[in-house]
């Protein structure tokens, strides 16, 4: 299974400042991702054209499930956080992150019908602070809907915004969390033109990971000022009972 992570920017590119939506759906086409979590996505916002992204990009792409979440409200529109499934959702939720008078945060959680079984999937994007990621990611492992759902496979994936890469061990250790993006030197994310940060980052619980990367190709170099994050994995569960099933055989 494959899962895609990526601050679209609007489709406006981190060089040529241009709004080209279809620069982001070219990229994330050529990954073929079963899961498409997308943070910075624009609705009815006069700079992308007016476009409806949700529902562009969830009919381009025909998940079978999405959940939009609309953080930061403009004069005309906002954007937030988006999440197509090939799959179906069996639960859908929405936390704020936001912290007193910082900018609006918030993390979309769903449990996603795979065809290994459940997992909880978790988009999101991180303030530019330190003590207000440190707050939202307790705020988050913290919340009832997370521990509702701590006997299943878990992945949390978006944009960290974690230049210090400090984020790796306290709350996500503590809930048995592994940590994917990892050395940070292979996962440089921001700028795309010249990567420097690692900014996109993934953690699992109850998951194999097969490949971890970031996508570098020279679309992507253009279409946003972050490349997109692509995680191959398999669940835990699944996996083990394949290789004991090859055992047998």
């Amino acid at each position: 299974m494959r899962v895609l992570s990526y601050n679209i920017h609007k489709g406006i590119g981190g060089r040529d400042r241009r709004y080209r939506l279809e620069r982001i759906i070219g990229v994330i086409e050529a990954e073929n991702p079963d899961l498409i979590c997308l943070q910075e996505v624009d609705r009815h916002v006069p700079r992308s054209g007016l476009d409806d992204q949700p529902k562009l990009l969830a009919n381009y792409f025909r998940a079978a499930a999405q959940q939009y979440q609309p953080n930061v409200t403009l004069k005309t529109g906002h954007y937030g956080n988006l999440m197509l499934s090939r799959w179906p959702f069996l639960e859908k939720h929405q936390i704020s992150l936001r912290l007193k008078a910082k900018k609006p945060r918030g993390a979309q959680l769903a449990v996603v019908e795979t065809p290994e079984g459940p997992l909880q999937l978790i988009n999101f994007h991180l303030g530019l602070a330190e003590a207000e990621r440190r707050w939202q990611i307790d705020h988050l492992l913290s919340h009832h809907l997370c521990k509702a759902c701590r006997h299943l496979p878990a992945m949390v994936i978006g944009d960290f915004n974690d230049w210090r890469n400090t984020l790796c061990n306290g709350r996500f250790s503590e809930m048995g969390f592994a940590h994917v993006t990892s050395p940070i030197s292979r996962f440089r994310s921001f700028p795309a033109y010249l990567p420097l940060g690692s900014l996109d980052k993934a953690f699992v619980r109850g998951i194999v990971i097969r490949q971890a990367r970031v996508v570098h190709s020279a679309l992507a170099k253009w279409a946003s000022d972050h490349l997109p994050l692509v995680v191959d994995f398999h669940l835990e569960s699944h996996w083990d009972a394949q290789e004991a099933r090859e055992k047998r055989s």
